[in-house]
């Protein structure tokens, strides 16, 4: 099985995806067939998700013509209203990147040009030897921004470190120039941030840097957080046109990277809190330590996060036992997301996109190419609070793309010890598709009889497509489509192929109903049945099985063949 530690290089991620991957064949026709899937989906436009017009040609304009301010008055007026989606573009080099990136990357350039002062660190009085306080060292060559820090090699310690707009902190790279923060932060600190949250900043750029939270000056505490977005290695808060490139996260009591709001906002479905970031891009992350998780995004829009690598939480941010510290997180109101080659693991949750029961759900996420070794649930989807029948319907969980995404071996996890290792989980959210997924089990791994694909808890109109799944023997289903009172529906399982692996192949539980089943190859040595339903599917063609005591039990009835 594959290994990646800490310091996994993340550009390796599309070399790795491709080569595990069960689907070979060109990532611009995929992402093409995840968009066609997407697209004929009913009821694709939920209701308070998106309106119709671009910003994407207004958005320059707005920066140069009309000033700060008024962009700032639009942002906060914009934080209540929904996008529009942006497409995925798949140039002829196979790079995929959001529609906006273009217009992000004539944004560099022109903070490029805004700087009227370069600075190296050590010539301000700083001194890199992990002892000497450098705190009013960074303050004097930052000032009050316009300029480019630079960072030599060393360990540089701070009490934290503010960013106004127009600024680039920039170091050596990932293990030569290191941030670290003093032994007298507070908890609540956080290590890099902008300088105004309230306001607002834009144009901020950190690169090729370590930055180390430096957890070991709390002792043995029992929680690492203290609330919101402190207690992180960086933070944008209500930043607009953000860079973060080729950067290390140490050790975080809550995250290693956090693209924000000012606060967090818990004030109902529907709702999401002002002072949203956006326009923000990720890349060549590493981190590793986090107390919560890797990456996360909160009530922010229009974020790229590309070929990083997250590993190994403490999950000292939660209570022991019941952490939920993911890899990368799409948290409560984020939107426009672009998730692109990127890697977890031993996590919680490699991918989860979700929100809690008093907050908007993340909405309108594309996942291309990720790979997922050895975290607990690969891909978690859910709305927290709108699960069960008395519940109520979620209004914001919706689209999510996930195209040629990979799942090695999940397994059991000390960081939330109940939680039952699995592929991937939809819950309460509709309008999901899931294109060329390729799943690997450990045959020698005990999964307890438990489904590695689960969807459930009134997930709608969800289409797995191109899915291999090997390995699972001792689980009890590859796919399992949860019936019950808050049973999922308007389900399509096509082109499914399943090897040697769980006694059931796909489980379809009571009241689901709007079920395709279609281009089914289930090839096993003791199989049990290859389709198990309560109720027959409203579609059911082009089924092969092999290995399997029976090819189906549908509606009490045993099935030697399909007509």
């Amino acid at each position: 099985m594959l290994h990646l530690d800490k310091k996994h290089d993340p550009r390796r991620n599309a070399f790795l995806i491709e080569k595990f991957s069960h689907h070979k064949g060109n990532l611009k026709t995929a992402i093409q067939e995840t968009d066609e899937l997407f697209d004929s989906l009913s009821n694709t436009a939920i209701s308070g998700v998106m309106h119709s017009g671009s910003n994407i040609n207004r958005f320059p304009f707005l920066f140069k013509k009309l000033g700060l301010g008024l962009v700032r008055s639009i942002a906060t007026v914009a934080a209540h209203t929904p996008l529009t989606p942006y497409k995925t573009i798949a140039d002829s080099r196979e790079e995929v990147y959001p529609e906006w990136k273009p217009m992000l990357d004539d944004e560099y350039k022109q903070l490029q040009k805004e700087i009227h002062r370069k600075v190296n660190i050590l010539d301000c009085g700083a001194i890199g030897d992990g002892l000497t306080d450098n705190t009013d060292a960074f303050k004097k060559a930052i000032g009050h921004g316009r300029v480019k820090v630079i960072v030599p090699e060393g360990v540089f310690i701070t009490k934290g470190i503010r960013l106004p707009s127009w600024t680039c902190l920039v170091g050596e790279g990932k293990g030569k120039s290191t941030i670290k923060l003093s032994d007298s932060a507070p908890k609540g600190m956080r290590l890099v941030t902008n300088s105004n949250h309230w306001r607002g900043n834009h144009h901020i750029s950190v690169e090729a840097l370590s930055l180390d939270w430096n957890i070991e000056r709390l002792g043995d505490v029992q929680k690492t957080s203290t609330w919101g977005n402190h207690s992180s290695c960086l933070t944008y808060a209500n930043v607009t046109c953000g860079w973060v490139k080729n950067v290390e996260g140490i050790n975080p009591g809550l995250h290693c990277f956090d693209v924000s709001s000012t606060f967090y906002d818990y004030s109902g479905d529907g709702y999401r809190a002002r002072g949203g970031s956006q326009y923000v891009w990720l890349d060549r992350l590493n981190g590793y330590g986090f107390g919560d998780d890797g990456i996360t995004t909160h009530h922010s829009d229009n974020i790229f996060i590309s070929n990083c690598h997250m590993s190994d939480p403490s999950g000292r941010a939660h209570a022991k036992g019941f952490s939920n510290s993911n890899g990368i997180e799409v948290d409560d109101g984020s939107r426009n997301v672009w998730l692109v080659h990127n890697s977890t693991t031993r996590c919680f949750g490699g991918v989860e996109v979700k929100a809690h029961h008093t907050s908007s759900a993340g909405n309108n996420v594309q996942i291309v190419g990720h790979l997922s070794v050895n975290d607990n649930r690969s891909y978690n989807f859910r709305h927290i609070g709108h699960h069960k029948e008395a519940d109520p319907d979620s209004k914001t969980a919706s689209n999510i793309r996930a195209t040629k995404i990979i799942s090695i071996n999940p397994v059991d996890t000390e960081l939330y010890k109940g939680s039952t290792p699995r592929a991937m989980v939809v819950s309460a959210y509709k309008n999901v598709v899931i294109n060329q997924f390729t799943i690997i089990g450990d045959q020698e791994y005990d999964y307890r009889g438990n489904p590695v694909v689960a969807v459930q808890y009134k997930a709608r109109n969800i289409t797995l497509n191109s899915v291999s799944i090997r390995g699972f023997h001792s689980a009890g289903a590859d796919i399992k489509i949860f019936g019950g009172k808050q049973h999922a529906d308007q389900i399509a399982l096509r082109n499914i192929y399943v090897e040697d692996s769980a006694p059931h192949a796909i489980d379809i539980g009571q009241g689901v109903a709007k079920i395709a089943v279609e281009n089914i190859k289930a090839l096993s040595t003791s199989g049990t049945y290859a389709i198990k339903a309560v109720h027959p599917p409203a579609e059911l063609k082009g089924i092969y099985t092999e290995g399997y005591r029976l090819p189906a039990f549908i509606n009490g009835k045993e099935y030697r063949t399909f007509s």
